[in-house]
């Protein structure tokens, strides 16, 4: 048997589900109160918190953790990755505890999740196509300060999820074949351009569009200015940027659904703040189609968010000049977490190891 948990941290859910090889026994979505997780500072401050939610689901399933043979969660914000898995190790668990950590990510504390877990039972914690994964060419890294390369981070693990579906069930061709545009739309966001099946560029939630907690694209004078007011701490302005930006600042939530209600109710200033949000998503789109001289087969619209009917149809209003627009709402996160294990459990691909050294 191959019983595999599979577990997916979010800004506002932790996402998991149990799998038996390709078979889902259950999945549930446990949904956090913004209260309870405002009190913690930094995402690896949530572990235990996360860990009892995962460990008391479980029971409350039946699912005896006695029973599992390997956990597998998303991967956190590490250095630039490669694509695949990565055993989770002494190393990153280090590096997700260190002040090194290059940015607060909910997913930085899935690793430790499932390494508390995994340990006592004595069975491999993995992660897979982290936050981080970096395929990016040479040219899409360069950007203005030399001492300021631009990375890879993101939604990896949906995004090229999604494209592999759209070519297989939609286009009917392969993955390396194709050119899609996938916008993550989530609490935060990522907009990815997969081109012959290698992520050639990208742009994360402070590069492009701002999302329903995330910062987007800010012009650089005033947030210098903003960070040497002394006002505000390094964490408190990274938790500023990542996590109260967005539609949470302007509104004081980051539920899109709550929004569409505000501004069914007849809130200008609501309307106004969501349609800004998806004008700058779709610059973000518009932005990566020309590093491909517009020649994209389709441009696709995957996470949460996307279920909504507003903001997926005023984004496909600004991009659907560039290419087809297919709308691919909710996450398959889960399943592509759980085929990444099975492939490493049944010998078809090899886990990669997580190398860091802290800096002297």
């Amino acid at each position: 048997m191959e019983r595999i948990l599979v577990i997916n941290p979010g800004s506002t859910s932790t996402k998991l589900a149990v799998f038996d090889g390709e078979k889902e026994l259950f999945r549930t979505s446990i949904e956090h109160d913004q209260k309870d997780t405002a009190k913690f500072l930094r995402a690896i401050d949530q572990l235990d918190f996360r860990k009892e939610c995962v460990l008391n689901t479980l029971k409350e399933r039946n699912i005896p953790v006695e029973s599992l043979n390997c956990i597998v969660s998303r991967g956190g914000m590490f250095p630039p990755c490669k694509v695949g898995a990565y055993e989770v190790n002494a190393d990153m668990l280090s590096y997700v505890n260190s002040d090194h950590i290059v940015g607060e990510h909910i997913s930085n504390v899935g690793c430790a999740v499932a390494e508390a877990i995994a340990r006592p039972l004595g069975i491999p914690a993995m992660v897979y196509d982290c936050v981080s994964v970096d395929e990016m060419t040479d040219i899409a890294h360069i950007s203005g300060i030399p001492e300021l390369p631009r990375e890879s981070r993101g939604h990896a693990l949906n995004t090229r999820a999604m494209a592999r579906k759209c070519a297989e069930e939609i286009l009917h061709k392969p993955f390396e074949e194709c050119t899609f545009i996938v916008q993550h739309l989530g609490g935060g966001v990522s907009v990815w351009l997969f081109d012959k099946g290698r992520s050639i560029d990208m742009y994360s939630d402070d590069d492009a569009g701002f999302g329903p907690e995330r910062c987007g694209a800010i012009q650089v004078a005033p947030l210098v200015a903003l960070c040497c007011s002394g006002k505000y701490t390094e964490a408190q302005l990274a938790k500023m940027v990542r996590g109260n930006a967005g539609l949470k600042a302007h509104l004081g939530t980051s539920d899109v659904r709550a929004v569409e209600k505000m501004i069914e109710s007849g809130d200008k200033h609501a309307e106004l703040v969501f349609n800004a949000m998806a004008y700058s998503l779709s610059k973000g789109i518009a932005a990566l189609a020309a590093a491909v001289c517009g020649k994209v087969d389709r441009i696709i619209l995957t996470g949460g968010a996307a279920h909504s009917k507003r903001l997926s149809g005023e984004i496909t209003k600004h991009v659907s000049w560039i290419a087809p627009v297919e709308v691919m709402a909710g996450e398959f996160e889960l399943e592509a977490l759980c085929a990444g294990a099975l492939r490493v459990l049944r010998g078809q691909e090899k886990p990669n190891t997580f190398v860091w050294k802290p800096q002297a």
